[in-house]
């Protein structure tokens, strides 16, 4: 077996159980083993063989507590996918010589094998409106496609994942609870956070109002999870681990959050946050153009808000984390999570700004 460890760090294991390799029937003579991608969870290779290519993954148990909830979810939708719609390009588990999904490695761990698509790539950036539409069309045709689907026969891999009213909740709490050198050092940020729960009620409604239907979401729509082929066109979603029960906006509102600004949250220069109107164009256009005949009269006219719903829990998360001394986000340096709760603030800040430039919505 060889492994390339180019562009691995201490964060990235390349050794495993050669027992995962037996179980799937992989011959190690020919094999090469080289880390795939830049994921943050779990750990991910690519294996080259002769002829065939596979990309391997091990489940970041510590996130996903049930992994056996994500291999459920995946064969459910393989399944309906296979069944209703068998020209859809979903990337399904290949099975073990038993048949399963996934498996347990000697104890090391849980570990499933997909397919690797040939002539196709992903983007870690989104570099054109282009490319934003092809994403939100993957994303509104994914859900689309999962219409006639039961949401409720899935599992919640992540409880609480995009619960706002939760999230709101935590962040009260943490205002009460957290280290308080950091609540006063962050006291204005705070106060301009807690101005703008409006959001958070709008949400609350929005879970009470039947306009608004749970559906397969998918709730982690950055670009890196859309495969393209060689024109750039998408092909399909994938990383499936959070597809739960949800709400558009939460699909659509994280594509907004990570699509609009040429920077992520960690940029600290604010004056390159910007919000750039012809992605945001292209996210609603790519998305309705895949879901307009499945949204409610209710739902269209929600675009808009969908964006300051993401961008704002996000915000309140990161400053949740921080005032709790950094619990949950990896941090780098002291002052990190704060740094992104207000990066987060101020593109919630321009997003408001230019409402009533970018804020229409779709009649029925």
């Amino acid at each position: 077996m060889n492994i390339d460890k180019k562009n691995t760090d201490k964060n990235r294991n390349p050794v495993m159980p050669r027992s995962v390799l037996h179980e799937y029937g992989i011959e190690e003579d020919m094999l090469r083993l080289v880390p795939y991608g830049n994921g943050l969870i779990n750990n991910t290779w690519k294996i080259e063989l002769p002829g065939r290519e596979f990309i391997l993954q091990k489940i970041n148990t510590t996130v996903f507590k049930e992994p056996q909830k994500l291999a459920g979810n995946i064969r459910r939708i393989a399944d309906y996918l296979k069944t209703y719609f068998p020209n859809y390009a979903f990337v399904a588990p290949v099975p073990s010589s038993e048949g399963q999904d996934m498996i347990n490695a000697d104890g090391d761990g849980f570990y499933r094998l997909f397919p690797f698509v040939t002539d196709s790539h992903t983007a870690d950036v989104v570099h054109t409106p282009a490319q934003a539409f092809e994403a939100a069309a993957q994303f509104g045709k994914f859900t689309r496609l999962l219409a006639g689907f039961n949401a409720s026969l899935l599992h919640t891999t992540i409880p609480f994942f995009h619960d706002l009213g939760y999230r709101y909740d935590r962040f009260r709490d943490s205002i009460k609870n957290g280290n308080r050198r950091r609540i006063l050092e962050a006291e204005d940020l705070i106060k301009t956070l807690l101005k703008h729960a409006d959001i958070v009620e709008e949400y609350r409604r929005i879970i009470l109002d039947p306009g608004f239907r749970l559906r397969v979401t998918h709730h982690d729509t950055k670009i890196s999870n859309v495969l393209f082929d060689e024109e750039d066109k998408g092909i399909c979603v994938i990383d499936l681990d959070t597809v739960m029960p949800g709400y558009f906006i939460s699909d659509v509102g994280d594509m907004m959050r990570t699509y609009l600004s040429p920077v992520s949250e960690e940029e600290t220069d604010f004056d390159k946050i910007v919000v750039r109107p012809e992605f945001y164009t292209a996210i609603v256009e790519g998305y309705y153009k895949e879901m307009k005949d499945v949204l409610t009269g209710t739902e269209k006219r929600y675009f808009f808000y969908a964006g300051k719903f993401m961008i704002y829990m996000q915000a309140v998360r990161f400053l949740t984390d921080y005032l709790y001394n950094d619990v949950y986000y990896k941090v780098n340096y002291p002052m990190q999570n704060y740094v992104r709760a207000a990066n987060q603030t101020d593109l919630l800040k321009k997003l408001i700004d230019q409402q009533k430039s970018l804020e229409y919505s779709y009649e029925l």
